[in-house]
């Protein structure tokens, strides 16, 4: 309803417009009766009369339903729409805010396309509750109330009849619906998986054909497709079964009631356009019934969406600003791990214990060791993209929490093994490092990146789509697209994980000799496995199973012929 509620004005004028396109088709059977028992029947009126009064009512009818119905119809559609999509803009709107805060954690755990379907299916959904929920259901019970009290005045008694299956529908509606909604949302889950698996093998598809893994993973996608199937086949037969009981419970009421009225004509306490009418306002009392059937079900399945949807608004932020965070304008780049210790979840084990490390500003610190010894989960620290789960990291002297995450961010730039392109132009993705940059900074970026020269040889030079995260663009390229970016930036603390180390050796040449100009004069955090590329560090930081067990210059951990001087032997003897 938070979402409803800037358009609660529109809402109403759209439900008074609803009541007038709803309203006018009452008078059909009014019509109707007037033309047979006062027009057809009136013995006081000879032929030439009752045409010209056919006539007249007629032409009365015709501009209603020609020249004003059109037009009611026209904007009640239009604006039934317009509320139902500007409220999806919103939602959406929303949910990508809400997204872009959400931690790495959450993403370790989740499938892109069931985050995906939540914000396009079960969003698409939430449509259908404004539409149908906040209009629809009140428009067709007010048709029904206005018809009741129509069918009053002609007749008491034929109109308790009439309305004498209402309590049979009332109950049928609350026993069918109530199970309706978590079948519903079984059905979306499992949909939601599909879309989650399908994403990943579309990613992966050079893996499946490379491995010739068609056959395989086409059974495990039609394990899932199955599964979706089956719940939808629940959801049908109970839907199926809703109808049949509903149809039924509609459908024996306008027999009684065409039942009644026969008997009061035959004992004359009833007029036949009087009957003609009232068997006319059935459908107008029941159509809108069955209607109703049909907009529980939509909106039955909306709420089951909406579920997914809040649902997923509701998750945490497990990085959020403190109260008393303040901006952070232009680092010095001064660091300090003061006894740090994190783990990804609480029941895991440390992945780091009591990190106690001081970097100077303009410091390069390389940190080297084995895989899964801590090293990326260190640097992940610096721009919060995961917190300590004890002690503290210093920036400028101050804890990094009592900084705004996203100015922290802005004073950071990271070049990883696997930097991901948008697919987008080069200079747009070059432009992610500064969006309001010039055209001339883009390129003096670029240059210092050493990607200039192969961007201008691409089709299109700087314009040229590089695909869905660059794949259109080799290794060395993305690279240096990437570096080029972090130029533009120009942030004072510098974070390259792994940046070359699935590179050939010319695109190697040309990245390290980007990287070593971007280093100057910044602090700069690099993480290699490849020991050769990082002999010219201030300090190199060896990480064992998540501890700090040597650190000094390449030189110095060279003489001590501990960890450092083993790795690197085995790598120069490699």
């Amino acid at each position: 309803m938070a979402f409803v509620k800037p358009y609660w004005k529109e809402i109403i004028i759209t439900i008074l417009i609803g009541i007038l396109k709803f309203g006018i088709p009452l008078l059909m059977p009014l019509v109707m009766m007037y033309v047979i028992d006062d027009i057809i029947f009136a013995e006081a009126m000879n032929q030439d009369e009752k045409i010209t009064l056919l006539l007249q009512i007629m032409v009365i009818m015709f501009v209603i339903f020609v020249v004003i119905r059109p037009p009611v119809e026209y904007y009640r559609q239009y604006f039934a729409q317009w509320i139902g999509s500007k409220v999806l803009y919103d939602i959406r709107d929303q949910l990508f805010t809400h997204i872009q805060k959400l931690s790495l954690k959450f993403y370790s755990n989740r499938k892109v396309g069931e985050i995906i379907s939540r914000v396009i299916h079960d969003v698409e959904q939430t449509k259908n509750f404004v539409i149908t929920g906040l209009m629809n259901i009140w428009l067709d019970l007010i048709t029904i109330i206005i018809a009741i009290i129509i069918m009053l005045n002609l007749n008491v008694w034929l109109t308790l009849v009439a309305i004498s299956m209402f309590p049979f529908y009332g109950f049928s509606v609350k026993y069918f619906y109530a199970r309706l909604r978590g079948l519903t949302r079984t059905r979306s889950q499992a949909l939601a998986e599909v879309q989650g698996h399908l994403h990943e093998r579309v990613q992966g598809m050079s893996v499946i054909r490379s491995f010739a893994l068609e056959e395989h993973e086409q059974t495990q996608f039609a394990k899932r497709n199955t599964h979706f199937l089956n719940r939808a086949i629940d959801h049908t037969k109970w839907n199926a079964k809703t109808f049949a009981v509903v149809n039924t419970i509609t459908d024996i009421a306008p027999l009684l009631v065409i039942f009644a009225a026969g008997y009061f004509v035959i004992i004359g306490n009833l007029e036949v356009g009087a009957m003609t009418a009232f068997v006319l306002y059935m459908e107008r009392l029941y159509g809108p019934l069955r209607r109703l059937i049909n907009s529980s079900t939509t909106l039955t399945q909306a709420i089951a969406s909406m579920d997914r949807v809040f649902e997923f608004v509701d998750e945490k932020y497990d990085i959020e600003d403190e109260p008393q965070a303040k901006p952070l304008t232009r680092a010095k780049g001064q660091l300090e791990f003061r006894n740090v210790t994190f783990q990804y979840n609480e029941e895991d084990k440390p992945v780091l214990k009591n990190i106690n490390l001081h970097i100077s500003q303009g410091e390069t610190i390389a940190f080297v060791g084995m895989s899964g010894g801590g090293k990326s989960t260190i640097i992940s620290l610096i721009p919060r993209f995961y917190d300590v789960s004890l002690g503290q990291i210093l920036l400028d002297g101050s804890d990094i929490r009592n900084y705004k995450v996203r100015t922290l961010r802005d004073n950071i730039g990271m070049v990883l093994q696997d930097n991901i392109l948008f697919s987008d132009s080069v200079k747009q993705n070059i432009l992610m490092g500064r969006p309001g940059a010039t055209d001339e900074e883009v390129i003096a970026a670029a240059q210092a990146a050493n990607a200039h020269e192969f961007i201008l040889g691409l089709p299109k030079g700087y314009d040229t789509e590089v695909g869905e995260r660059g794949v259109k663009l080799s290794g060395g390229q993305k690279q240096r697209v990437a570096i080029a970016r972090v130029f533009l930036k120009n942030p004072p603390i510098l974070i390259f994980d792994e940046a070359t180390s699935a590179l050939d050796l010319e695109s190697e040449h040309f990245i390290q000799e980007a990287l070593e100009k971007l280093a100057k004069d910044r602090t700069t955090f690099i993480v290699a496995h490849r020991l050769s590329t990082i002999t010219h560090a201030d300090r190199i930081v060896v990480i064992e199973n998540g501890e700090i067990v040597e650190e000094g210059s390449h030189e110095e951990l060279m003489k001590r012929e501990g960890s450092y001087k083993k790795l690197f032997d085995v790598q120069q003897l490699h």
